[in-house]
C-alpha cells in the first residue's frame, strides 16, 4: 500500500510542476487534463501527508514518555500516544479506501428505469411509490429530474417510467438500486385483508457519450407516432412521439415527454446509448469469476434485492441484511441510511482482496 502511496505523491508532484508550466498552461485542454488527474490524487495526498505526520508525533510522544521523569509529562505523553495511534489505524483505513479502484462512472448522470412486475394493478401502483421515491430523494439531494417516458395506470400506478436524473454523484449513490424490488402490503382493494405480494424491478443506467457507445444509424429504425396521454398540447394531435429499434440487439425504446420530435428522438437515442452500454458491462460482468465480483455490484436485473413490507414498517436490504423500521420516510426519499450501508459494504468487500 505505501508503495502505492509514495508513487501517488512522486505522480502528484510531478503534475503540480507541469500546471504551472506557461507552455503547458497555453495548451487548455492538456492543463485542464492534468488539473483533473490531480484533483483525483488530492485527497489521497492530503490524508498521506495527514498519516505521516501522526506518525512523526507519535515518534516524538513515545521519545517523551522513554526520557522524560515527570510523570505528569509521562502521563500526557501516554494519552497522547493512545490519541495517536487510535488516529494512525482510522487514517490507514482512509487510505485503503482512498486507493480503491475508482468507478469510471461514479460522477455521471443517470437514467433510472422503472417496471412494474408480478402483481397486476398492485405491482403498477408499487412502481408508482418507487417513482415518486427516487424523484424524492433527487429533490433532497438538489439533483435535476427529466421524465422522458412514462407508461401510466391513470390511477397512480406506473407499468413503466424511464427517467433522466443529473447531478454530481448521482451514479455513486444509485447504482446499487437495480434489481427486483419486493412489496408486502393489503391492497385496497382487498376485502379480506389479505396480504399481497408484488414487485417492480429497477434498472440504474450511467449516462453515456459519443465517445463510449457509438450507434450505426443503419442499425436503429426510427418510428414516429402520435403521443397517448392525459390531454394536453399536441397529445394525440401530432407525430412527435419516437419509437427506436436498435435491430442487432433487438433493444426498443420509446419517448413521448417532449412536443417536439426532434427532442423526443434526442432523449430516446441517449437512453439507447445507456442500454447498450449496460449490456456491454453486463457481458463483460458475464467473463469475470463469480469470486471476484463484489456481492453488492454484480447489478444483476433479476436479483430481488429488497422488500418493504407495509404490516411491519420495515424495509430490509437482503444484500447486507439490513432492515430499518422507517417505511414511510424511506418512500419519501429519505434513503441515505442504507444507500451508506450499501456503499461501506460494497467498499469493504474490494478491500479484501486489497
Amino acid at each position: 500500500m505505501f508503495d502505492k502511496l509514495d508513487f501517488t505523491v512522486d505522480k502528484y508532484e510531478e503534475l503540480a510542476k507541469k500546471v504551472s508550466d506557461p507552455d503547458i498552461i497555453s495548451d487548455q485542454p492538456t492543463w485542464q487534463k492534468y488539473m483533473k488527474e490531480m484533483g483525483e490524487m488530492e485527497p489521497i495526498v492530503k490524508e498521506y501527508k495527514h498519516y505521516k505526520d501522526m506518525k512523526q508525533e507519535l515518534e516524538d510522544s513515545k521519545e517523551i514518555f522513554e526520557m522524560e521523569d515527570d510523570e505528569e509529562l509521562r502521563e500526557m505523553a501516554r494519552e497522547e500516544i493512545k490519541e495517536l495511534e487510535a488516529g494512525i489505524e482510522k487514517s490507514q483505513e482512509e487510505l485503503k479506501i482512498l486507493l480503491l479502484p475508482k468507478d469510471p462512472n461514479d460522477e455521471k448522470n443517470v437514467i433510472l428505469e422503472v417496471r412494474a412486475g408480478t402483481g397486476g394493478d398492485e405491482a403498477a401502483l408499487f412502481g408508482g411509490d418507487l417513482m415518486r421515491m427516487y424523484l424524492r430523494y433527487a429533490e433532497r439531494r438538489r439533483w435535476k429530474t427529466e421524465i422522458i417516458d412514462l407508461n401510466d395506470t391513470g390511477i397512480g400506478g406506473v407499468k413503466e417510467a424511464v427517467i433522466m436524473i443529473k447531478g454530481k454523484g448521482a451514479y455513486s449513490r444509485l447504482k446499487f438500486e437495480s434489481g427486483v424490488h419486493r412489496v408486502q402490503r393489503v391492497p385496497e382493494t382487498e376485502s379480506s385483508g389479505r396480504i399481497h405480494t408484488s414487485a417492480a424491478s429497477i434498472a440504474v443506467l450511467p449516462e453515456v457519450d459519443d465517445v463510449e457507445v457509438k450507434i450505426d444509424p443503419n442499425d436503429v429504425r426510427v418510428d414516429v407516432y402520435r403521443a397517448s396521454g392525459n390531454g394536453g398540447q399536441c397529445v394525440n394531435t401530432t407525430d412527435s412521439a419516437v419509437r427506436l429499434t436498435h435491430i442487432p440487439t433487438g433493444l426498443v425504446v420509446t419517448c413521448q415527454d417532449e412536443k417536439s420530435q426532434i427532442k423526443n428522438k434526442d432523449k430516446a437515442f441517449k437512453v439507447l446509448k445507456a442500454r447498450l452500454y449496460d449490456l456491454m458491462l453486463q457481458e463483460q460482468n458475464d467473463k469475470i469469476s463469480a469470486e471476484r465480483r463484489s456481492q453488492v455490484g454484480s447489478g444483476d436485473r433479476s436479483e430481488r434485492i429488497r422488500t418493504y413490507n407495509f404490516p411491519q414498517g420495515r424495509v430490509t436490504d437482503h444484500r447486507i441484511n439490513v432492515t430499518i423500521y422507517k417505511l414511510e420516510n424511506f418512500l419519501d426519499g429519505d434513503l441515505d441510511e442504507i444507500i451508506d450501508a450499501l456503499i461501506t459494504h460494497d467498499q469493504a468487500e474490494k478491500m479484501k482482496s486489497f
